[in-house]
């Protein structure tokens, strides 16, 4: 008997795994920058719905997902008061976000390109989603916590939501199923980018220098 999977609950569970991941990353960047209860939970709220917010306005999706479905608002609520209860601030803070951010990065990759391709978007734009979804939270708590988001650095980053997306797209001209595509980009992903932690891996960046006349 071939083994099924129900696609939507795969789908809510990725979810829900990506927004816990980033309301933890974004209450640790918080408390380190000594923000208040309220501060944590709101930093903690754009990190985890703000690239979905984005992705479903472009995408004119409405109502926006968190608003139908408000466990995603107790979710992250009840994350981020039970990590600053329970994390002290001065623990590892670079590797705690680096963990979570990689977890938010594969699930919310998948999350984006599966929901742009549901509303029939091309490949390329569906791509293009994968990586808003990903990223933009992050970006908007880095900016509110006064840092240079990840993304903006030589890291690893968007081009591991790129390589995964694209093994996505790759396996779906084989009519494989589709808990597997999503299993094969989750993982690719999330290895990937922290192969690059483990390993320090940058991409390399275009320096024009100027020539001098000797």
């Amino acid at each position: 008997m071939p083994i099924t999977f129900d696609t939507n609950l795969l789908i809510y569970l990725l979810d829900m795994i990506g927004i816990i991941a980033c309301a933890i990353a974004g209450t640790t960047l918080a408390m380190y920058k000594r923000f208040d209860l309220f501060g944590c939970i709101l930093v903690s709220m754009v990190g985890a719905i703000g690239g979905g917010t984005i992705r479903d306005v472009m995408l004119d999706r409405h109502p926006l997902f968190w608003m139908i479905d408000l466990n995603y608002v107790f979710v992250i609520t009840t994350t981020s008061i039970l990590c600053q209860m329970f994390f002290h601030r001065h623990r590892d803070i670079v590797g705690i976000l680096k963990l979570f951010d990689a977890i938010g990065l594969a699930a919310f990759s998948v999350i984006g390109l599966t929901v742009a391709l549901s509303v029939g978007a091309s490949p390329l734009v569906a791509v293009m989603m994968a990586v808003l979804t990903s990223i933009a939270g992050g970006i908007m708590r880095d900016m509110i916590c006064n840092e240079i988001p990840l993304v903006l650095q030589k890291e690893i980053y968007i081009s591991a939501s790129i390589i995964g997306s694209c093994l996505y797209l790759g396996l779906g001209s084989f009519s494989v199923d589709d808990w597997i595509k999503q299993s094969v980009a989750l993982t690719s992903i999330f290895v990937i980018r922290m192969l690059a932690v483990r390993f320090d891996w940058h991409l390399p960046s275009i320096e024009l220098r100027k020539s001098t006349n000797k």
